[in-house]
């Protein structure tokens, strides 16, 4: 068995517990300091949007050769550096086996000219060769439009749905918290980067949302099932809310790496290989989201969940019986441990030192005295009596 898997199990059975729940400002830092930087981010670089939200100019070049990637780098560095402030930062996409794409921001007659010479003289097609559009910003607008009115109609659904499955309306507010949290991680994160918002990035957005939200279910259904009979269980609740993260913990982590890895496979090759690229503006909005949906189902769902529900009387009972299970004394806490050499008086009892304090009422079991030799135990981690097997006593 390897080692992850019995530390799952045992995070599983209770045997061992990472304190998600008690050490919930550390975590609800670590969050505030991220949310903070992507805030600043935001506020002060901006986000880059796309063509299709902006408008702009597109040309179409068909090359007489292959539309290699290396070409589609060679033009876009050439117009970058043609001067054209508008064309400072250019999209340019190989389309078929003999077309570029190329988009930029709105410009003059003047600066129209200067990036046509410009990408004739690098790809060294005609005047003819090369077709121009211009983007309008309605297209992008509608589908923004379109994007936040389905997110409303998401939340709304959401919460419904949670409210409903776990009757419990603090677990929606808790799961929709923690995909604030995942959202404002992944906006901040874009505008640092620089990355164009397209379409694509929209779509990434609403697809974060739902693995957030799957993740946190999860774990919320586990919060469920172990906080049904609190009495019984003889745990507190945020007790039996922190036994349920870590019960879902090395699935979660599980989930989390299965889904990351091919999507930062796509990120790689779509950002360093093959520069810019739709794909890029998707998988960077998947991978910062599903990071930190999963991060957020851990450190921040739960211990906002049992903070919101801190004050209800169930609770507070529970929480009362467990700080008086703490304070019963361990019955066996009195029991001597013997050892080698140990003095002890004629009839066989321990000497009773002056200068040490009356003993306290004993309640615990007496042990039994020995009958035998004692000699160190591993197990027992003390000395144990030897004792013969069953036959050599019969002789």
């Amino acid at each position: 068995m390897s080692k992850f898997t019995r530390l799952g199990n045992q995070l599983y059975t209770g045997k061992r517990s990472i304190d998600f729940v008690g050490r919930k400002w550390t975590w609800y830092a670590i969050s505030a300091v991220v949310i903070v930087a992507a805030i600043v981010g935001l506020s002060v670089r901006g986000l880059n949007m796309s063509l299709e939200f902006t408008g702009g100019t597109q040309y179409t070049v068909t090359v007489s050769g292959s539309a290699s990637q290396s070409l589609a780098d060679k033009v876009r560095n050439a117009v970058g550096d043609s001067g054209v402030e508008a064309a400072a930062d250019p999209t340019v996409t190989t389309s078929g086996a003999h077309n570029l794409i190329i988009q930029i921001k709105s410009v003059s007659t003047s600066e129209n000219n200067t990036v046509l010479k410009t990408i004739t003289s690098t790809t060294g097609a005609k005047a003819d060769d090369i077709s121009q559009d211009h983007v309008g910003a309605s297209w992008g607008k509608e589908v923004a439009t379109k994007a936040i009115q389905g997110l409303i109609v998401f939340l709304i659904a959401v919460t419904i749905f949670i409210a409903v499955y776990t009757r419990q309306w603090k677990m929606s507010v808790a799961a929709l918290v923690a995909l604030a949290h995942d959202v404002i991680i992944t906006v901040g994160v874009y505008a640092l980067v620089g990355f164009e918002v397209s379409p694509a990035t929209v779509t990434g957005f609403l697809t974060i949302l739902g693995f957030s939200l799957y993740d946190t279910v999860v774990v919320f259904d586990k919060i469920k099932e172990n906080t049904k009979n609190l009495r019984a269980t003889k745990r507190s609740f945020a007790a039996a809310c922190n036994l349920a993260v870590n019960q879902t913990l090395v699935r979660s982590i599980n989930t989390s790496i299965v889904a990351l890895i091919p999507v930062a496979a796509i990120l790689w090759v779509s950002a360093v290989q093959l520069g810019t690229s739709t794909l890029k503006d998707l998988a960077l909005a998947l991978f910062v989201g599903m990071a930190a949906g999963a991060y957020s189902s851990i450190f921040i769902a739960t211990p906002l969940f049992v903070q919101l529900k801190a004050r209800e009387q169930e609770v507070v009972d529970s929480e009362r019986r467990a700080a008086q299970r703490a304070k019963q004394v361990d019955p066996y806490a009195h029991v001597p441990s013997f050892a080698e050499g140990m003095e002890v008086e004629d009839n066989g009892e321990l000497p009773v030192e002056a200068d040490q304090p009356d003993p306290q009422p004993f309640r615990g079991r007496t042990a039994p005295q020995t009958r035998g030799p004692v000699r160190d135990s591993g197990a027992a981690g003390r000395p144990q009596p030897s004792r013969q097997t069953r036959s050599k006593r019969a002789k």
